[in-house]
């Protein structure tokens, strides 16, 4: 299985465990959610789909088609649902052992949960995740975009002489990504330690408050975390 298509499935179990989907639905909120998932398309989900189905992951209901309205007329009324074009809609569901296989997903906090694409979909999920798992994965990611800066300003040192003023430019620009993306973990690191001290049973620590976002708002909301590559973040 490759990365590209676990990191699907992790988003697929995990969206289900909220609540059951249509095909279209899930797409949509990959799509929309999971911003890492823009250029997937059904051609995507529904192989993914199939295996968790065929692993006992998932099941499927066929909801049952629409009645026609009463503006579409009684002629319409009396056509089957295979005719008027109205076909039942397949309803994915979270089995108990799809439940199960979410949970472990959740608790592994190896390198791959750090990496740039399986890591904002982690991120969305930290509502389901236990606090110690997450500060693992934060401190993870941390150290991961700590010794990707410390290369960066070695080769920035190396070759500055040599890069004319937009390369060099650009090459600032991706360090200051990154930069801002190591102080937004440091903040959210920070305020998990400081949950730690909270009574067991408060749930999720929100993410930290900055004083210069409007409302006091956190200033990243959302199904993913700052891109180092994003300069709007």
């Amino acid at each position: 299985m490759s990365r590209r298509s676990g990191i699907l499935e992790f988003a697929v179990l995990g969206l289900l465990r909220e609540s059951p989907m249509h095909g279209y639905e899930l797409r949509k909120r990959l799509n929309t959610s999971l911003g890492v998932f823009r250029a997937f398309s059904y051609g995507s989900l529904y192989p993914c789909l199939k295996t968790l189905l065929q692993r006992g992951w998932l099941t499927e209901e066929h909801e049952p088609a629409r009645p026609p309205q009463p503006s579409e007329g009684p002629e319409r009324e009396a056509l089957p649902a295979s005719l008027t074009g109205r076909r039942a809609k397949i309803v994915y569901r979270l089995t108990a052992a799809g439940k199960e296989h979410f949970e472990e997903l959740l608790s592994q906090t190896g390198p791959d949960a750090w990496e740039d694409e399986h890591f904002g979909v982690r991120f969305a999920f930290f509502g389901q995740t236990s606090r110690d798992v997450r500060m693992r994965v934060l401190e993870g990611r941390r150290s991961r975009l700590e010794e990707r800066l410390a290369k960066m300003r070695a080769s920035l040192a190396r070759t500055r002489e040599r890069l004319d003023d937009y390369t060099l430019e650009l090459q600032r620009h991706g360090m200051e990504s990154v930069e801002r993306e190591v102080r937004w973990l440091t903040e959210l690191i920070e305020s998990e330690r400081t949950g730690r001290d909270r009574e067991a049973g408060d749930g999720p620590v929100p993410p930290p408050r900055r004083s210069g976002d409007a409302g006091g708002r956190p200033r990243h909301r959302g199904g993913t975390p700052p891109d180092p590559s994003d300069d709007t973040a």
